[in-house]
């Protein structure tokens, strides 16, 4: 590829690159290096999991390609291992996590561990392609979130 058509895809994959760093850095502070790990975790996982939510609920247009790509997502953000962003002292900070993680953190990765367990089989069920099971799923997916939420997340800070 030479010329100016080659100039052009050079441009547009250096545009692309820059684009998708934005969001990615956004989370980052080399300070806070756990808290920042774990809000880009928590980020993605609501990026993928929102619009499942979303089409579940028909408020956007089902579209099963998408729905299997973002439970691919969300599968692949279970193997990650979230416990190395909550180390111990990673409680101050920027951070909406409750100091009761660190007062009880089996039990909070007990629900973690849920959570990706239902991450996973989220992925199986939609790829089975059936609405009724893909929005039972989402269903279980989304009640592991909340059980951390109720317990565990402080309201009203950052996003």
């Amino acid at each position: 590829m030479s010329g100016s058509k080659g100039k052009v895809w050079l441009a547009a994959a250096a545009l692309s690159s820059a684009l998708v760093s934005v969001p990615v850095l956004s989370h980052f502070d080399d300070e806070q290096v756990p808290q920042s790990y774990r809000q880009s975790y928590f980020a993605l996982l609501a990026a993928n999991f929102g619009p499942m939510v979303a089409a579940v609920k028909g408020e956007i247009p089902w579209d099963q390609v998408k729905m299997e790509n973002w439970a691919n997502d969300l599968a692949a953000l279970s193997t990650l291992d979230i416990m190395r962003g909550f180390v111990d002292g990673s409680d101050k900070g920027t951070t909406r996590a409750k100091p009761e993680i660190w007062q009880d953190k089996a039990d909070f990765t007990s629900k973690m561990e849920t959570l990706h367990k239902e991450l996973a089989s989220l992925q199986q069920v939609t790829a089975g392609g059936d609405k009724a099971a893909i929005g039972n799923q989402v269903a279980a997916a989304g009640k592991a979130c909340k059980s951390c939420h109720d317990d565990y997340k402080a309201e009203n800070y950052l996003y």
